[in-house]
């Protein structure tokens, strides 16, 4: 088994994934905290591990995807401290089933785009686009010959809420419950369906011109903690994949074993 942790600026993903089943995932969400010492970080590790009866003589390694750079020497040292182990970092020169040639300097890739990519290169069809719906909501494309396309960021739905909320003054926070009508005379509602109809609508809409722009129909995979609210409002076949990271993470590691 392997500890995977996937470090973005929301959460830190803890999976602790089976080397021989990567069916076999436990994966339980902490805080970014800029404030927390690596101690805090691996006492909570640990605490993770105690609730799932797990000792850190199960662990045969660790490897972390991170896109807060001035955390990741942090939760690198609270693994060590954790499980005694000397984690792998990834970074786009590590060996991988994809090709980053295309980019001018690989290393700038954020490492959650390169595990969300790996793992949809291997998982499914390609042409592939990973769409991964976070703080922020990227799409992937990787083509049928494994290379990375490139992609492209936007806000993610509670960034999007957050803005319009603060930035207007009669408007208030809302949760993500499912929408009703596209058509509503009630402001809640009406925010509420603008944000899932409008991110579908968004998402459906740059599948098409990615797709157009390349001349292929593509495969379509999301993961992330918010997929699940838009998704099911797409017109596109998108298949929804909770533990494409964690899978990702694996392949990786398994990939760069010395």
């Amino acid at each position: 088994m392997i500890l995977a942790i996937d470090m973005g600026n929301t959460n830190i993903k803890v999976g602790m994934v089976s080397l021989r089943d990567d069916s076999s995932i436990y994966e339980e969400r902490l805080m970014t905290d800029y404030n927390k010492t690596s101690m805090e970080y691996a006492l909570m590790i640990m605490s993770i591990m105690d609730f799932y009866s797990l000792k850190k003589e199960d662990f045969e390694g660790a490897v972390i995807s991170s896109v807060v750079p001035p955390l990741t020497g942090v939760i690198a040292t609270a693994v060590k401290k954790a499980l005694s182990i000397e984690p792998m970092i990834v970074n786009g020169s590590m060996k991988m089933s994809i090709s980053l040639q295309k980019l001018p300097i690989p290393d700038l890739l954020g490492a959650d785009l390169i595990i969300g990519a790996e793992a949809a290169y291997r998982l499914y069809k390609p042409p592939v686009i990973a769409i991964n719906m976070g703080t922020a909501t990227t799409l992937s494309l990787i083509g049928a010959d494994g290379r990375f396309e490139g992609g492209l960021i936007l806000p993610g739905l509670k960034t999007s809420l957050s803005a319009l909320a603060q930035g207007t003054a009669q408007l208030p926070e809302i949760d993500l419950n499912h929408p009703g009508s596209v058509v509503t005379i009630d402001t809640t509602e009406s925010m509420r369906s603008g944000i899932i109809y409008g991110n579908a609508a968004q998402l459906d809409g740059l599948i098409r011109r990615m797709e157009e722009e390349i001349g292929q129909s593509c495969s379509v995979v999301a993961t992330g903690g918010l997929a699940r609210f838009v998704i099911p409002y797409c017109t596109h076949d998108i298949k929804m994949d909770d533990k494409l990271l964690m899978k990702g993470l694996l392949m990786i590691y398994k990939e760069n074993l010395s």
